[in-house]
């Protein structure tokens, strides 16, 4: 198997692990597609918190944050709003050096998800993948 078969094959298992936990009803790598779409911008977002940069402050991250959150609730199928009390929660991380959309550490180790996670146990919605 080449780099970039071992690649795909990596997407479309993070696809299936993601799908098993919200029931998408989307393709596994369409899912991954469209959240690493959303990744993007909500790195964009804490990058410019980071430094200080594009009118991102602590005042208006929420309204910032919130457009992307929306969206990417919608591509999870997930009906309920966001909230500190929401079923699953998903936030956008405010250190610009890792990944930006995450599932709380301890909801993710209480739920025993099989995802994708960083050294602090947060769970990564739109992990890189290089197929090494």
């Amino acid at each position: 198997m080449n780099k970039k078969e071992r690649m795909h094959k990596q997407i479309e298992e993070h696809g299936a692990n993601l799908n098993s936990i919200f029931k998408t009803g989307l393709d596994n790598i369409t899912l991954c597609k469209k959240l690493h779409s959303l990744e993007l911008k909500a790195h964009r977002i804490a990058t410019d918190y980071c430094n200080g940069e594009n009118g991102v402050t602590t005042e208006n991250w929420e309204e910032k944050c919130e457009p992307i959150l929306k969206a990417v609730r919608k591509v999870l199928n997930m009906n309920d709003t966001y909230s500190l009390n929401c079923t699953i929660p998903i936030f956008i991380n405010r250190d610009a050096r890792g990944y930006a959309l995450k599932i709380k550490s301890d909801y993710v180790k209480n739920s025993n998800l099989r995802i994708y996670t960083d050294w602090g146990g947060y769970g990564i919605l739109a992990p890189e993948f290089d197929g090494n």
